[in-house]
């Protein structure tokens, strides 16, 4: 099974009582709660993807958080993840570390970034079915105002009809962007298919306000 999840920020004590409110009374708490609920769904013979802002600790702590989590991991760099130029860090861990990737899960592409790509590759692609093939994971922008104008952003998208020389009229543009944040899931790295539902939830639940 392969998970993703991203903005974990495991030691970041300000952004636990400021950005993101998330309401533990110190980083210990924060950081056993999350090491619980990951190793919760997470085996050890499951695949975690990390799309970045892992830790604000040092190598060494990091080292510690990583140890005690189930997977086999894969990350993708954020801005917050001083760590990976220390030389005490474990990069072993990680089967690898990269700013960007392209991977297939269940016969779909899924684009992985820290950052949203609004124009993200295969992004008209559609299979036989007619149904989009391809998903945009991102972190980053957690619970924002810029989380909110990407929405934004795709919502526009999908409004907007295109016609390409395959297509007997014109049909929406598919814009299959999930924000992976975290606090999103409980802190519970979760599937392609369980990102696409919780995705759709909160976008209906949007609407329902």
């Amino acid at each position: 099974m392969r998970y993703y999840i991203s903005d974990l920020h495991f030691y970041h004590y300000q952004l636990n009582i400021q950005m993101d409110c998330r309401g533990f009374s110190d980083v210990e708490q924060m950081n056993a709660y999350m090491i619980s609920q990951w190793n919760k769904r997470v085996k050890p013979k499951d695949e975690v993807v990390i799309l970045g802002d892992f830790s604000l600790g040092t190598a060494e702590q990091t080292n510690e958080i990583l140890n005690q989590l189930n997977g086999t991991l894969y990350l993708i760099e954020g801005n917050h993840d001083r760590y990976l130029k220390k030389s005490e860090f474990h990069k072993e861990r990680f089967v690898w570390i990269k700013p960007y990737a392209e991977m297939k899960d269940n016969g779909r592409k899924v684009v992985l970034s820290h950052y949203p790509v609004f124009c993200y590759n295969g992004q008209y692609r559609r299979n036989k079915k007619g149904e989009p093939s391809t998903y945009m994971l991102y972190g980053h922008v957690h619970d924002t105002m810029d989380g909110q104008l990407v929405q934004q952003f795709c919502a526009i998208t999908r409004e907007t009809r295109r016609q390409s020389k395959y297509d007997e009229e014109p049909l929406p543009i598919p814009c299959n962007m999930i924000n992976c944040f975290c606090m999103y899931s409980d802190y519970v790295p979760l599937t392609l298919d369980e990102w696409i539902r919780n995705e759709k939830q909160r976008r209906l639940n949007e609407r329902c306000l």
